[in-house]
């Protein structure tokens, strides 16, 4: 007989709670009792296994501790990103996003939007070295990059870490990479490739389908040698997922804190946030990513890779500075 899998979801407080979620500004009573094909049941008891996964504290990574939400500036060196590409110089966005109140950028030469198609290893390079050496200096920097050549030319160049939105599944010798520096890396989920991604992403249940594909990448990055907390988890917002896989990510995002890593999430001015905000342009959603990003960071999500900088620290400030005045005046 198959033993039916559980999953245990902590349901944030942004008041406490009574125990610290992941050892960050938000903590939980209770949990969501997830099983597949069965509805949600709220408990207050959970293995103790699982509680001290999701008590725990992160380690800090590249001298950033995740008792605080941390901004992870996108900077794009391409011609053809879905939202900026070709817009800006990488070097002159990177300062200024630096100026802004980025806690680390994420400097990346090949677009992954829908449909994008696969670029040249060489040029991908030429596209991201300089602006990493550049800044490098005075930030860190994650390269975004699926391909194993782009990312040891990276990290010669000056960067602290690879985000791959591949997971490891588009070049598996990424891995070894990754080990014998030392790095962190970001392990994201996605459905398929971006050429074809979007065309029909199903799956039998959307929130335990990329906890566990996300677990069996840990795995695989464990056994190759990169431990855990080293490693960023990311669910990919909009990576072979529809607007309603998109939204049952976020409304139980903090499940995947019982994955032991950090969280990444990159949702910022992605389309559906367009479609349901009404906005066309990209660059008009920085409302739209401003609420998501608050959401998440209510669910304890410790990293938010975001275009608009400035105004995402300035709102993060009002909800903390709300946050921190509750219990004085309750």
């Amino acid at each position: 007989m198959e033993t039916r899998r559980i999953y245990y979801r902590p349901i944030p407080l942004n008041t406490g709670g009574r125990w610290p979620l992941a050892g960050g500004p938000v903590g939980f009573s209770q949990l969501e009792r997830l099983e597949r094909g069965r509805a949600p049941e709220i408990c207050d008891q959970v293995p103790a296994d699982i509680l001290e996964t999701l008590t725990t504290a992160r380690p800090p990574m590249m001298g950033m501790s995740f008792d605080r939400p941390r901004l992870m500036g996108i900077v794009n060196a391409t011609p053809d990103s879905f939202s900026d590409g070709g817009s800006y110089d990488p070097i002159h966005q990177g300062n200024a996003l630096i100026a802004a109140g980025a806690d680390i950028l994420d400097i990346g030469g090949e677009s992954t939007r829908p449909g994008a198609q696969e670029i040249p290893v060489e040029d991908e390079i030429a596209r991201v070295a300089p602006a990493i050496r550049e800044l490098s200096a005075r930030i860190p920097i994650s390269v975004d990059t699926r391909k194993s050549g782009v990312a040891a030319a990276a990290l010669g160049a000056g960067a602290s870490m690879v985000n791959d939105v591949s997971g490891f599944d588009f070049d598996p010798v990424l891995a070894s990479v990754i080990s014998e520096s030392g790095c962190p890396v970001c392990l994201m989920h996605a459905q398929g490739r971006p050429e074809t991604m979007q065309d029909d992403p199903r799956y039998d249940d959307v929130l335990l389908d990329v906890y566990d594909a996300l677990e069996a990448r840990l795995a695989r990055a464990e056994a190759a040698g990169i431990p855990r907390n080293r490693i960023f988890v990311d669910p990919g917002i909009g990576f072979g997922k529809t607007q309603d896989h998109n939204l049952a990510l976020l409304r139980r995002i903090s499940l995947f804190h019982g994955l032991g890593s950090p969280i990444l999430l990159g949702l910022s001015r992605k389309r559906f946030i367009g479609a349901i905000g009404g906005a066309e342009r990209p660059a008009d959603r920085m409302p739209g990513t401003l609420a998501l990003t608050l959401a998440a960071i209510a669910q304890g999500v410790q990293m938010h890779r975001v275009h608009d900088v400035a105004e995402i620290a300035q709102g993060l400030r009002l909800w903390q500075a709300v946050g921190q005045n509750t219990e004085a005046e309750t």
